[in-house]
């Protein structure tokens, strides 16, 4: 069976306002949750940790050692 990009999450660098895209992929796992973020959605993370998020509350949760 042939996997294709959108079947695999992509790989991120995340920056401070943006982040730039390592490897082609339709989502991101949630470091916290594991569900996918489509890119397109995807509006929280840390650059500092290179981690995204899935919801500004669980990234507050996470950053403030709450998880």
């Amino acid at each position: 069976m042939l996997t294709t990009s959108s079947d695999q999450p992509a790989k991120l660098h995340y920056g401070p306002n943006s982040f730039r895209v390592i490897r082609n992929g339709r989502f991101v796992p949630c470091a916290v949750t594991g569900e996918p973020i489509p890119l397109d959605t995807l509006r929280y993370w840390s650059a500092e940790h290179q981690e995204p998020y899935a919801s500004c509350e669980i990234a507050t949760r996470r950053l403030t050692g709450q998880v």
